[in-house]
């Protein structure tokens, strides 16, 4: 009893000395919530504006993402790298990474910003193929400068492990967005008027600012204590070095030259990824139906059905966030052992939380669709992508064990063959047989993602 006591005690004193732990947990912890909060808020969507109105929702999602890998998503990995450096060596100077990305991050956002505003027309008519988007991409172009600003800065706490900001700014982000939507839409109804999708646009919108403000207080704090720990050196007698200008140009290049081949990589696959969000719904009337009806099986699918076949994916998230230090770790010490038998816990165990999951939602997938969404179209989605469970939480954490290994170029190769195998479907199957083709095409692309990144430790296990 005392024996168990002791280890609880020297377990929590340990975990709360080690930032990596302290910080895994708490994304675990508010990742779940901001999860199980947007979980609930895609179900209230969905009865507000009906299946049609998520399926045009949800064809602003390449658009979103293609921005945010643009203007931010490098930039915030690049900015933790180099701050994590300088602060392991003591080098001071931790808030110039930040500034230096920020001043590449925040232009290039006002120009996607200016870009979706002023070409809302042609890209709604001409790529999205539908001109209800055109007014909600002019209100979403607003949150793109948002984005990139708390993106910059989490990546500053992240580089100095303190992933509770960041944490809490995703927590504020959900509940401001939420808030937003819900109040609105009361007032709304209260008034006799039905609120419109845009008004889930703007709740993003200000969601991502209100989670700006939040990391820009952080950051404002964080520099102004900096300020009072070097006052306090100068008071104690101490006479640093006379102060020279810091140029921010080495930081430029690092910055840049991490930054440009990972944006250029997410670019690709959100080309990709654009191609098949938008490619549905037009395969979908080659098959036979409306727009309506294009659009409502669209929204249903993506926008009901797989946020909930995805939700037991926080769980493997989690898992991977533990798994590529420890991965990196090992494999920086040569202990090729402690690769392999995490990884063969990793197969064994989100094989084994799959295989429940996809039991779970193979026998209550209907249920679920029409107690949930009021939609026994998406029971019978939830159903048929039961299949799926065991390949996508594999893959999330065999991509983790992969990037720690310094296989990211792999990992990127993998995944646009992937895509690619979805597209076949999608051009291929879809105006033959419906939607059918497409939850073949990606059932089909997750087992080959699935073989590839084993067949690649394979690789690499046979090799070591």
């Amino acid at each position: 009893m005392w024996e168990k006591a002791i280890r609880v005690h020297i377990f929590m004193s340990k975990s709360k000395q080690h930032p990596l732990i302290v910080g895994t947990i708490v994304l675990t912890v508010t990742g779940f919530i901001s999860r199980i909060i947007g979980f609930f808020y895609r179900i209230y969507l969905s009865r507000l504006f009906g299946e049609e109105g998520m399926g045009i929702y949800q064809l602003l999602s390449p658009v979103l993402a293609l921005s945010f890998s643009l203007s931010a998503a490098a930039y915030q990995t690049a900015i933790s790298k180099f701050v994590a450096e300088r602060t392991a060596k003591k080098q001071g100077r931790v808030f110039h990474p930040m500034l230096a990305g920020l001043s590449i991050s925040l232009p290039l956002s006002l120009l996607c910003n200016a870009v979706i505003f002023l070409l809302a027309d042609f890209i709604g008519v001409h790529l999205l193929l539908e001109p209800r988007t055109v007014s909600m991409l002019r209100i979403l172009s607003f949150s793109i400068p948002f984005s990139a600003v708390h993106s910059c800065i989490n990546g500053y706490f992240y580089g100095i492990k303190r992933a509770g900001l960041p944490a809490a700014a995703q927590l504020v982000e959900q509940l401001a967005r939420v808030g937003c939507v819900y109040a609105v839409s009361v007032y709304a109804l209260h008034q006799g008027s039905v609120p419109t999708i845009n008004v889930a646009v703007v709740g993003l919108v200000v969601g991502e600012f209100i989670s700006m403000l939040v990391t820009m207080a952080a950051i404002y704090h964080a520099y102004a204590k900096h300020c009072q720990a070097s006052k306090a050196v100068k008071n104690t007698g101490y006479m640093p070095q006379r102060r020279v200008p810091v140029s921010l140009l080495p930081f430029y290049s690092g910055i840049l030259h991490m930054a440009l081949p990972l944006t250029a990589n997410r670019i690709v696959l959100n080309l990709l990824q654009s191609v098949e969000s938008v490619s549905i719904p037009a395969k979908l009337k080659l098959y036979g139906y409306d727009t309506a009806t294009a659009l409502s099986v669209y929204g249903v699918l993506t926008g009901m059905a797989m946020p909930l076949i995805f939700f037991p994916n926080a769980v493997t998230n989690s898992i991977a966030v533990l798994l590529l230090p420890l991965i990196s770790e090992s494999y920086a010490l040569g202990d090729i052992k402690a690769v392999k038998a995490a990884t063969l816990r990793t197969v064994k165990y989100c094989f084994i939380l799959g295989f429940i999951c996809m039991c779970i939602f193979g026998f209550s997938g209907k249920f679920a669709g029409r107690f949930l969404f009021d939609s026994a179209l998406a029971g019978h989605f939830i159903t048929t992508l039961s299949f799926i469970c065991p390949f996508i939480y594999l893959d999330t954490t065999l991509s983790s064990i992969l990037q720690g290994l310094g296989m990211a170029g792999h990992i990127f190769v993998m995944n646009v063959i992937c895509l690619l195998i979805r597209l076949a479907f999608i051009f291929a199957t879809v105006p033959r047989v419906g939607i059918t083709g497409y939850l073949w095409g990606l059932l089909a692309s997750q087992m080959a993602l699935c073989v590839l990144y084993l067949l690649c430790l394979y690789r690499f296990v046979k090799h070591h």
